[in-house]
């Protein structure tokens, strides 16, 4: 049997999650589609696909083997269309881990109107907020929103993140409106776990001035905070697509914007700038274009 058709056949078999399904779509029966897939296992010594009666899923060695063999067959599919002159279609699944709060409907927008205009590419994106290994762990893309990019990984500027101090209306009648940095000490915070130390330092009119907190909830997931502030447990430091709505609303306030001034950067982070699959590069060119991205 040719391997590249084996190894088509078993990443058909591990996205559609049916032996069935692909086949029909490769145009050969299913038990000629079992037989590639078992003729790749049969040669790594190793089961690749958990099979019952109802469903198929990837064995730990499978999900390794399919995320090599996808980007395999993904460059070679992009460097057989350049050499004959053909237009490279984005196709395949995109897998794309980004923080947790771009879980929101400005980013949600974008990604509809991407897979709108590439309908060949599935999106798989991971809003875990772990930091994920890129390689080891097969994705193809991560954005992050930092000062120092990895410098073993290619990092392209997507766009500035602010983030705001807010809080609710119910925490500020409790506690009071801070007006200057002296406000701020010891205040409740909600504090986002990677960031290290409860100290913050500000620019102030006559120099640099530090300001501590007093975190009464730590966590890494921005999601919490947020529903935190909503709650009125205190002060939080959450990036601006996050709260939007909720400061136009009402439902909390933007304290202190001309002081207290955090700005981050968005960058768009992939392993190798060698055989970026066109699904990669048509993402990253289309979210750094989009104006809802500013």
């Amino acid at each position: 049997m040719d391997t590249l058709v084996s190894m088509r056949v078993f990443c058909l078999v591990a996205e559609l999650k049916s032996f069935a399904a692909a086949a029909q779509r490769l145009r050969m029966s299913p038990a000629m589609a079992s037989k590639h897939v078992m003729q790749i296992e049969k040669r790594l010594g190793t089961r690749l696909l958990n099979r019952t009666s109802r469903r198929v899923s990837l064995s730990e060695s499978g999900t390794l083997y399919f995320e090599q063999a996808r980007q395999m067959l993904d460059s070679l599919d992009e460097v057989e269309a350049a050499v004959s002159n053909a237009t490279v279609v984005p196709h395949g699944t995109l897998r794309l881990t980004a923080p947790v709060w771009m879980a929101n409907s400005i980013f949600a927008g974008v990604l509809a109107d991407y897979q709108a205009r590439h309908p060949d590419v599935r999106l798989d994106v991971d809003l875990s907020g772990r930091l994920v290994n890129l390689v080891e762990e097969g994705f193809d893309l991560a954005l992050r929103a930092t000062g120092a990019p990895d410098e073993a990984l290619i990092a392209r500027p997507i766009t500035n993140v602010p983030f705001y101090l807010v809080a609710a209306p119910a925490y500020l009648k409790r506690a009071g409106r801070p007006v200057s940095f002296a406000d701020l000490s010891g205040r409740a915070l909600l504090h986002y776990a990677l960031y290290p130390g409860e100290s913050f330092s500000f620019q102030g009119e006559h120099g640099p001035e530090t300001v501590k907190l007093n975190p009464v909830l730590r966590s890494g997931n921005e999601t919490l905070l947020h529903m935190a502030a909503l709650e009125g447990m205190g002060l939080a430091f959450l990036p601006k697509w996050l709260v939007a709505e909720d400061i136009a609303s009402g439902r909390l306030e933007h304290l202190m914007s001309e002081q207290v001034v955090f700005v981050g950067k968005l960058f768009a982070v992939y392993p190798s700038r060698k055989y970026l699959s066109a699904k990669v590069r048509t993402f990253i060119d289309f979210i750094a274009a989009d104006k809802r991205m500013r």
